[in-house]
């Protein structure tokens, strides 16, 4: 009760605050010292989940524990064939892996015309013409990398895969250079390699979707096997792992599994290629947490030391109230108030730094979120300190403050009335 008293008693303010400005440049200095600890805190924390946030909206449309695998050519002689043969991936692959790597959610052949070298298909819609890539997918290639298909359109679906049908989904910038301004694309024909296609749809362009870009075109697999006579032969596999999967041992065992179907040496580290974009995800996140910690480190050690500083005035402003608090104990005030007192001063001086460390780390966050909000190539944007850190870092000021508040109020409370009154 004590405690609460001292709080709201309005005399006992009226001393904090007489105390505070009898030193207002060391209080000043002192105070910035526990405020550019949280400040430090409050933006390289922010810094560090702009980062994160940057990197997931990157990664937003295509599964975060996804990969690519692709043949290669052998390094080691194996099984009695030579060095440098070709390896081709096989539609038969396909049960092998999901078998014997429970691991994989979804995987998606796919092959292309116009990337690794291979020259693009030249599109023709009427009297224009271009040359755009051209990839044969399955729906289930979606569930790992989304599509966003504008209103009215779709992607390829089971009946198209079943039926080989001639139906392609066109990229924004095909729509451009095949059609009017104003036309509606969708049920319209176009020619690829000389083969009608109707088109059921446009596709916004996405960036960090793997090869592709805005002026792709999307067939069904089999009709694409049925144009280029590619039989079982696949390009490319682009796999999603679980979630709670390890992606890099995933990708291993695909390998691994790989190898024994096509007879390659184990030892083979050159016969599969692979680009996993599940270890590069995990290699951010762990970054962007290690910046969280270094931040949440620097700053409660900058705080621990501005609040050492607050110990330090009050010891200093405690000897030079010598008298005044022998005054006090001598007019009856209990030791209690006193080192109450002295303990508000330490948590009131702590809390007013901090909040204004949060304060203008706020202003400084709000002011890199508008100069990267526009930023859609660099994975930066809405950095931010989730409302339970900063409360857990006001929390952890109070009870420094209170900790540190007590040295200067044993000090005063060990005064003995008699010898403050006779101090000079």
């Amino acid at each position: 009760m004590n405690s609460f008293k001292v709080i709201f008693d309005r005399d006992t303010w009226q001393e904090i605050f007489g105390s505070i400005s009898k030193n207002k440049i060391r209080t000043v200095i002192t105070i910035i010292g526990v405020l550019w600890g949280i400040f430090i805190y409050i933006v390289l924390s922010g810094a560090a989940k702009g980062l994160d946030n940057g990197f997931e909206r990157q990664f937003e449309n295509i599964a975060m524990n996804s990969m690519f695998i692709w043949a290669q050519q052998t390094s080691i002689p194996y099984d009695g064939f030579k060095i440098g043969r070709q390896i081709e991936l096989k539609l038969s692959d396909i049960d092998f892996l999901k078998k014997r790597v429970p691991e994989i959610e979804f995987i998606s052949p796919r092959n292309a015309k116009g990337v690794f070298g291979s020259s693009s298909p030249l599109v023709v819609r009427k009297n224009k013409s271009s040359n755009f890539n051209i990839y044969g997918d399955f729906p289930e290639f979606t569930k790992i990398a989304t599509k966003k298909i504008y209103d009215g359109g779709r992607f390829i679906n089971e009946e198209d895969i079943k039926y080989k049908r001639k139906v392609c989904v066109i990229g924004e910038q095909t729509q451009a250079e095949l059609f009017e301004k104003d036309e509606n694309p969708i049920g319209q024909y176009i020619k690829i390699d000389d083969i009608y296609f109707q088109v059921i749809g446009v596709h916004k362009f996405i960036p960090g979707g793997g090869f592709e870009t805005d002026g792709d075109i999307f067939i069904p697999f089999e009709t694409f096997r049925k144009l280029y006579n590619t039989g079982d032969i696949v390009q490319w596999f682009t796999i999603a792992a679980y979630d709670e999967a390890d992606v890099v041992a995933v990708e291993k065992d695909i390998k691994t599994v790989l190898k024994s179907i096509h007879r390659v040496s184990p030892e083979d580290e050159r016969a599969f290629g692979g680009f996993n974009l599940g270890e590069i995800f995990n290699k951010i996140v762990g970054f962007a947490r290690g910046m969280t910690l270094l931040s949440l480190i620097v700053g409660i050690a900058t705080i621990i030391a501005g609040v050492i500083g607050i110990g330090n005035i009050l010891l200093i402003s405690v000897k030079e109230r010598t008298k005044e608090l022998g005054v006090r104990r001598a007019l009856g005030a209990t030791p209690a108030e006193v080192r109450n007192q002295i303990i508000l001063e330490s948590v009131f001086l702590t809390v007013v730094a901090g909040i204004l460390g949060i304060i203008l780390g706020a202003f400084v966050l709000a002011g890199i979120n508008a100069a990267t909000i526009d930023m859609t190539d660099f994975p930066y944007t809405n950095p931010t300190v989730p409302i339970p850190f900063v409360l857990g870092a006001l929390f952890i000021m109070v009870f420094l403050g209170t900790l540190i508040g007590l040295i200067p109020a044993q000090r005063a409370i060990s005064i003995k009335p008699i010898d403050a009154l006779r101090e000079e």
